[in-house]
């Protein structure tokens, strides 16, 4: 690298120093003119500008020339050979030393390093009061004061990994405010005084929920108190920071305790849910106590009032962690903060399932992305050890759980949860950085679990040595205490009178909630959920969804706009020519089409409309193009953002390769945004079952459990068209067994029409359940799946049953169906002749109410035998969904399935196999195939050749 390169800096000191440090050991390693600027002698006769004598770094021992209490003077080499040896073993100590800090409050540390003694760099205890420039560490003006400040920073009960981090200001500023504090904050007493009564609110509650509730499930916290006062402090710093928001996400270990010492969560209302009295009440719905949440308005020390949020859980660790990323997301996009600096989220979170969880690396990855970002999220660690019975040496390649965490350009700081004054230096700092730089930071407090997995588990079976020493240790109330004490800053009387009215107030709680007069309330249809309710389909009345002639031209007009000068690629103006045909009525609606015009009207009616998904931006099938690239210039341009003055926002992402990171921050998003339009979109139907612990533990089972609705919708590519077992079908038959007291709707539209008023049903009815919508692949571009303009404007809605324009008096068999294979059926009636055949669509497939087929049927004579048609294998679609609702009688019609044989996998591999079976399906759906009625098999229908049947499953 040439002296005069542009990019070297004041922040190039460390690469300089290295260059010459190299010169030193052989100056022929180092460039031409990096050799001339140390040698004085510039190449070609050169002159050199005026530098001084030599280049010297600029951490120079004082005196280092001169000599200093009557040491020999040092030439510049030998200083600058001591500083680079003195500068190696700094840099070590702000790499290695978290290895031997003192974290873990079972045992000390045992591991030795090499790289922090100071023998290793030529260093002896002589040397120690060799006078040093503070530069080095500041505060520290010899040798031993910069090794013993070192070891006071970096290796006593907080331990920090921070120099993975590439961005050398972040780097400096964190060592800055460790370095000049040594890493311990001096805490006045009335912040001692919090930090006393908080560990003794949570360690009395333990111990009262043990006494009371002996051997009942309840995730107790002890061992881990100190995460009550590490939750005050950061609250109380956010509300200093300007933060409103604060959700919080955690697993079952300590929820009851955060829920009453730090939600507020009345105990009288816990204590009712440990007596569980309302057997009927909760028949077949609600969940464990240790999994409910809840909300507070905490007003700070120092007025500000921050709202808290604890999100539902279940006990699948983790999954919890993109949705309060969604809910954070939410709330700054309602209160217009898009500097993302109102809210924030905290996730706590067990060390076994950090390390040991997938969808935190995919949470992580999230963080710095435009579509997910939110400024950052803390992240506790409540390091218990263990996990169940499972040690780190099983549960983790890395030497700590939280190493997964360095993937991000993030601090991890590592504490003793043994030492709260250490916690609030850590809160502190974490907070002020999280603050600074809008990144996430993790604090992984190592602690220990007093008890079982749960208290009814013995863990001695499994860890007998370990246990007797936890069974031996005082709390951590008790050690913090007795400093308080050595301190002066308490008295034993003033600590017991704390504790005891503790007790008192838990004995009160407990004395109400077994009254027998007290009734809970739980808050679930409030502030912007107001005008919602968890009420049936059939109780919501349907609306119109349609729009004007005219603004519908409009819209499609406006959607074909580009900017001066913006040019998108030649076969995009073609399609976008298409469309101006679809404004003036001149070419029908396709499916791109019905779904752009249901966005754009509903974002000029005040809708906000968000759609993520892995290539939704141009749509798996390049069909979508909402986000334009210019060819030449590179820009892009989104026409759904270029309505009209005052429109809502539209959002669109393309996400990152992610199902239950994505689908689960969308999840989290709409619960905080009942009002807007949220979509996520999976790249092929197939693969949203990489998220079923989302839609399973979320989705589907939200409103049973916690009362809580979500208006979200689920866009998922399903049809059988010769791609494979992973490209054909989005199982909804697994939707299907979800669905239960009308807690999602489940929906195979057919046109562009009943997309468009699909979408717009969504929001415009005061309903909100979750939407799963069976997307097309092949009707994209099908010339038949087509709709004129005026279907989408003059009176009209969504569709549930699309009957037949077909002459009802000549029939004699009705086929029902659902999704593509409807088109297919339709060719083959044409081309046969059979106006015998009705053809009726199942648009939604639940809920779906009798009175609604019925008066599909009603047209026919009764006795007609309907016949279920689907691509789908006979153990998969909605065949048996269908046939163990009605059976072998359809409301008084013959009830009988044509469907794919019996089948492990979805579909065949093979494109050829693929057209042979879909011909012979269709064959047999009018009769022509024997054989498909019940699926290929032999006897029993499970295995062999062929087999007959009526349709039994």
């Amino acid at each position: 690298m040439n002296r005069t390169d542009p990019t070297l800096n004041s922040s190039s000191l460390a690469y300089v120093e290295e260059i010459y440090l190299s010169y030193l050991d052989d100056p022929a390693s180092i460039p031409l003119w990096w050799r001339a600027f140390f040698d004085h002698e510039p190449p070609n006769g050169r002159a050199r500008p005026s530098r001084g004598p030599s280049f010297v770094p600029l951490s120079l021992f004082r005196g280092g020339r001169e000599g200093v209490n009557g040491r020999p003077e040092r030439s510049s080499d030998e200083v600058a050979q001591i500083q680079h040896r003195l500068d190696k073993l700094i840099r070590n100590y702000r790499v290695r030393g978290h290895r031997v800090a003192d974290l873990n409050p079972l045992a000390q540390p045992t591991i030795e390093i090499p790289e922090l003694d100071p023998a290793g760099y030529g260093f002896t205890p002589a040397d120690m009061d060799l006078e040093v420039l503070e530069s080095n560490l500041p505060g520290a003006r010899t040798l031993g004061e910069v090794i013993e400040g070192l070891k006071t920073t970096y290796c006593r009960s907080i331990g920090v990994q921070f120099m993975h981090i590439d961005d050398l200001a972040v780097r400096q500023w964190l060592q800055g405010r460790m370095e000049r504090s040594r890493n311990r904050l001096a805490l006045p007493r009335e912040t001692q005084l919090r930090i006393l009564t908080r560990l003794t609110d949570a360690v009395i509650f333990e111990e009262f929920i043990q006494k009371k509730y002996t051997g009942t499930k309840s995730f107790s916290l002890e061992g881990g108190e100190s995460l009550i006062p590490l939750l005050d402090l950061v609250i109380e710093k956010a509300g200093t920071q300007g933060k409103r928001e604060i959700v919080l996400g955690m697993a079952h270990r300590g929820r009851l305790n955060v829920l009453a010492n730090i939600m507020d969560k009345s105990p009288r209302t816990i204590f009712h849910e440990f007596e569980d009295l309302d057997a009927e009440g909760k028949r077949g719905r609600w969940d464990v106590k240790y999994h409910l949440g809840y909300s507070h308005d905490w007003i700070t020390s120092g007025g500000e009032r921050v709202h808290l949020s604890l999100s539902f859980n279940p006990s699948h660790l983790e999954f919890v962690n993109p949705v309060v990323l969604g809910r954070v997301r939410a709330k700054q996009d309602r209160s217009e903060d898009l500097s993302r600096r109102a809210g924030m989220a905290v996730l706590i979170h067990g060390d076994a399932s950090f390390i040991g969880e997938g969808v935190v690396q995919e949470t992580l990855n999230l963080s710095g992305l435009e579509g997910y970002f939110i400024g950052g999220a803390l992240h506790i660690i409540l390091n218990n050890q263990i996990g169940f019975t499972t040690g780190p040496e099983q549960g983790q390649s890395t030497t700590y759980a939280s190493d997964i965490a360095k993937m991000l350009q993030s601090p991890i700081f590592h504490v003793n949860g043994e030492d709260p004054e250490a916690v609030a230096q850590v809160i502190e700092l974490a907070m002020d950085f999280l603050a600074e730089f809008r990144r996430d930071v993790v604090v992984d407090m190592f602690c220990y679990r007093r008890r079982g997995h749960n208290e009814g588990d013995e863990p001695a079976f499994t860890q007998p040595t370990l246990y007797e020493n936890i069974r031996l240790r005082p709390t951590v109330l008790e050690g913090y205490l007795e400093r308080l004490l050595t301190l002066g800053g308490i008295s034993r009387g003033e600590a017991d009178g704390i504790a005891e009215a503790r007790r008192e107030h838990l004995e009160q709680e407990l004395s109400v909630a077994r009254s027998g007069e007290f009734e809970p309330h739980y808050s679930a249809f409030e502030g912007i959920w107001d005008s919602f309710r968890a009420q049936a389909d059939a109780e919501i009345p349907e609306v119109d969804t349609s729009i004007s002639p005219e603004r519908a031209s409009e819209l499609l007009e406006v959607l074909t706009r580009i900017p001066e000068g913006f040019q998108p690629h030649p076969k995009l103006q073609r399609l976008l020519a298409t469309r101006a045909e679809m404004a003036r009525g001149e070419r029908p609606l396709d499916w791109a089409a019905g779904e752009a015009l249901a966005f754009a009207s509903l974002l000029t009616e005040g809708v906000r409309v968000r759609l993520t998904g892995q290539d939704s931006e141009r749509g798996t099938f390049s069909h979508r193009h909402a986000v334009l690239h210019d060819i030449a210039g590179g820009g892009r341009h989104i026409p759904l953002q270029h309505l009209a003055a005052g429109q809502s926002p539209f959002e669109i992402h393309n996400s990152p390769l992610s199902e239950a990171g994505v689908l689960g921050f969308e999840y989290g998003y709409s619960l905080d945004m009942p009002d807007s339009l949220v979509v996520w979109e999976s790249q092929f139907g197939d693969f949203h079952n990489a998220a079923q612990v989302i839609i399973d533990q979320f989705v589907a089972s939200a409103e049973d459990k916690w009362n809580r609705l979500s208006g979200l919708v689920l866009l998922l590519p399903h049809g059988f068209e010769g791609q494979g077992p992973e490209h054909s079908s989005a199982r909804v038959e697994r939707f299907l067994q979800l669905c239960a007291r009308d807690n999602m709707q489940v929906v195979n539209p057919t046109t562009p029409a009943q997309i468009f008023h699909l979408l717009r049903r969504q929001i415009l009815r005061a309903y909100r359940k979750p939407l799963v919508v069976m997307t097309p692949k092949s009707l994209l571009r099908h010339p038949r799946a087509l709709s004129q303009l005026d279907s989408v404007t003059r009176s009209g809605r969504f569709q549930r049953i699309l009957g037949d324009a077909l002459d009802p008096q000549g029939v004699e068999q009705i086929l029902l169906c659902s999704g593509k294979i409807y088109y297919e059926l339709l060719a083959e009636r044409e081309e046969k002749l059979r106006s015998d055949v009705a053809l009726l669509r199942l648009e939604q497939l639940y809920p779906l109410a009798d009175a609604e087929l019925e008066r599909a049927l009603a047209p026919y004579g009764e006795g007609v035998p309907v016949t279920w048609v689907q691509e789908e294998p006979r153990n998969m679609g909605a065949w048996g969904h269908l046939r163990l609702r009605w059976g072998d009688e359809l409301l008084g019609h013959p009830f009988q399935g044509v469907t794919r044989p019996r089948s492990a996998s979805p579909a065949t591999g093979s494109g050829s196999s693929h057209r042979l079976e879909q011909a012979e399906l269709v064959r047999a759906a009018f009769g022509g195939g024997a054989g498909w009625g019940g699926g290929w098999g032999g006897p029993g229908g499970e295995g062999g050749g062929r087999a007959c049947g009526g349709g039994a499953v």
